[in-house]
């Protein structure tokens, strides 16, 4: 789904629509959009389950690491942020919509909340400042905004066609026409480069034609790293793509220019059977957070979001060896999946 922070939103005329205060806030308020409000607690339970995910795969020295002066632990925060800011902005969708949580799925989020709150030890339940109700709270407002997500994009056909979801799987020689500086910058070759590189792929396609070994070609010849690519339509350079598509089984292709060089191709399968049917689920995925992601930006402009940035700026990491809760994403897929 589209994440979308605080401050990331514009409306139609490309103004922001951002609303930062610091004052009129209740006591440890985060934020607030239009009616939904942000406690600390609630942020600090996001936090810290993301946290210790983070260290549970990386260890605690991750935190030492930053890119271009930010901070990993500042960034952890935004992504906690933004997360939560999208599920508290899809509740308000869910007036719009009149979606609700019918009376089973409030019982699921009751007993969802008592399973992890009674998974905590006093420590974490202090540190995070929560009650059993802070989690009650937060279950509730993820199923809504789960259910508000299926409920636009329930009229997404999820029918794709074998021919639009087809997956080919090729085999490529390229002769490069550039260089890499010590930079990593493209460097052009000038034209008698090209016009060697050319040359080259001529004697390699004749090689390829006459029945030459395919597999020892791209192993003498070739330039790329990847030998074989598995790839459906809209997915590669457009004119590689157009003389892969337009290849049988085990033909090869004229030389092939794109913006990498001279390419040599040989289709290896038309059709992979298992490639496409996984390249359909990935299709109708796309198409579901288009049509969401449309539908929440239009509401998104609308809002007045306020962000008390001072004791955003205060929000610390738990440092506890007795805070090592990170189930809460889980806890709730037990009980909703």
């Amino acid at each position: 789904m589209i994440v979308c922070s605080l401050s990331g939103c514009g409306n139609k005329n490309g103004e922001s629509v951002k609303v930062v205060l610091t004052t009129g806030f209740e006591k440890d308020e985060i934020f607030r959009i239009e009616s939904m409000s942000c406690t600390l607690p609630e942020i600090m339970v996001y936090l810290t389950n993301i946290q210790n995910q983070y260290e549970s795969v990386y260890g605690e020295e991750i935190w030492n690491t930053n890119l271009e002066g930010v901070t990993l632990e500042e960034n952890v925060k935004d992504i906690a942020l933004a997360q939560i800011a999208q599920i508290k902005t899809m509740n308000l969708m869910a007036e719009q919509y009149e979606v609700t949580l019918t009376k089973e799925e409030k019982e699921q989020v009751k007993n969802a909340a008592k399973a992890y709150y009674d998974s905590l030890n006093e420590t974490e339940i202090e540190l995070m400042g929560i009650t059993e109700d802070t989690i009650v709270g937060l279950y509730s407002e993820y199923a809504l905004a789960k259910k508000v997500y299926q409920y636009i994009i329930k009229d997404v056909n999820p029918e794709i066609s074998d021919d639009e979801a087809r997956t080919i799987t090729v085999q490529h020689i390229l002769l490069k026409t550039y260089a890499l500086d010590g930079t990593g910058k493209k460097i052009e070759y000038t034209d008698k480069a090209k016009q060697d590189a050319y040359k080259t792929a001529c004697e390699v396609l004749e090689k390829a034609q006459a029945g030459e070994d395919f597999d020892e070609l791209i192993r003498h010849y070739s330039e790329d790293d990847k030998a074989t690519y598995s790839f459906g339509k809209g997915e590669m350079d457009e004119a590689f793509e157009k003389a892969a598509f337009n290849l049988g089984n085990g033909e090869i292709s004229d030389i092939v220019e794109t913006e990498y060089g001279y390419h040599i191709i040989k289709c290896i399968s038309t059709f992979d059977k298992e490639e496409t049917d996984s390249n359909k689920i990935k299709i109708v995925e796309q198409r579901k957070e288009e049509v969401f992601g449309q539908e929440y930006d239009a509401f998104v402009a609308t809002l007045t979001r306020k962000l008390n940035e001072e004791l955003w700026e205060e929000v610390r990491f738990i440092h506890n060896e007795n805070v090592v809760t990170a189930a809460f994403f889980d806890v709730y897929n037990d009980y909703f999946e």
